[in-house]
């Protein structure tokens, strides 16, 4: 996952919306958004590498998602920042708790933003320590430290209309606005759209999470295939509950 753009407590419908797009190699294979049938409270796409996932939701109120930080000179590490995410969403910690529960073993993960939320709080945490938790706003989180102003993310409205348009943007920024991460000028423009597509790695899928101040989850996701080209949907709209999935639709 590579870009995440949120609002929290600032939309009049939504309480919490959020905008993603998920940029990985095609060919880690990968599993479309789906009820996890070893988590059935789990709604997220999934990992097939090492079974985590980039961004979910469940049934009791939970969200989670994650993207790295592109540092070509960090220690990679020996966990799969993917679990991250699916293990806040199998638990029963806040937000706080978790990332605070986390701090002795940041060193087994390459670099990270995580966003934790439970449906009272929601709260980010990095690979370098740094937890806190979110006033209303809207937020944009790349491939640096939230508020970070990289261009793919800044600018942004909670529109729910015109979300799905905002993250399909290939735009490349221009180069006095690149940031340097240390991968070289044209490897940097090559990343700077929202949507990326070039060779062996780009946007595999978009996805819409909103959830209703009334207590509703809408989450909407298109995938694409190697060539940039759009191959599938997924629409689920269910009321937040502790245990069941039951009036999940698809």
């Amino acid at each position: 996952m590579c870009l995440i753009l949120f609002a929290w407590l600032s939309h009049p419908q939504h309480k919490l919306l959020v905008a993603a797009n998920r940029d990985e190699f095609y060919a880690r294979p990968t599993a479309a958004a789906h009820f996890w049938n070893d988590a059935p409270h789990i709604l997220a796409g999934r990992d097939l590498e090492q079974g985590g996932t980039w961004l979910g939701v469940t049934t009791d109120r939970r969200f989670a998602a994650l993207t790295n930080v592109r540092n070509p000179q960090a220690p990679l590490g020996t966990l799969s920042r993917g679990l991250l995410v699916s293990d806040f969403l199998n638990s029963d910690a806040t937000p706080e708790q978790f990332l605070q529960q986390l701090q002795p073993k940041l060193s087994n993960y390459s670099p990270f933003n995580l966003l934790l939320c439970d449906g009272e709080q929601l709260c980010y945490g990095n690979s370098t320590g740094d937890v806190r938790a979110l006033q209303p706003g809207v937020y944009g989180l790349s491939n640096a430290a939230l508020d970070t102003p990289w261009p793919k993310v800044a600018a942004m409205e909670p529109d729910v209309e015109q979300l799905f348009e905002l993250l399909a943007d290939n735009n490349q920024a221009n180069d006095t606005e690149l940031p340097d991460t240390g991968v070289g000028i044209a490897l940097e423009k090559q990343l700077s759209p929202r949507f990326i597509h070039f060779d062996t790695y780009g946007t595999r899928c978009s996805t819409i999470v909103m959830q209703s101040n009334s207590g509703e989850i809408i989450f909407l996701e298109k995938q694409f295939d190697a060539t940039g080209q759009e191959t599938d949907t997924c629409n689920y709209t269910f009321l937040m509950r502790s245990s069941d999935t039951e009036n999940a639709s698809k």
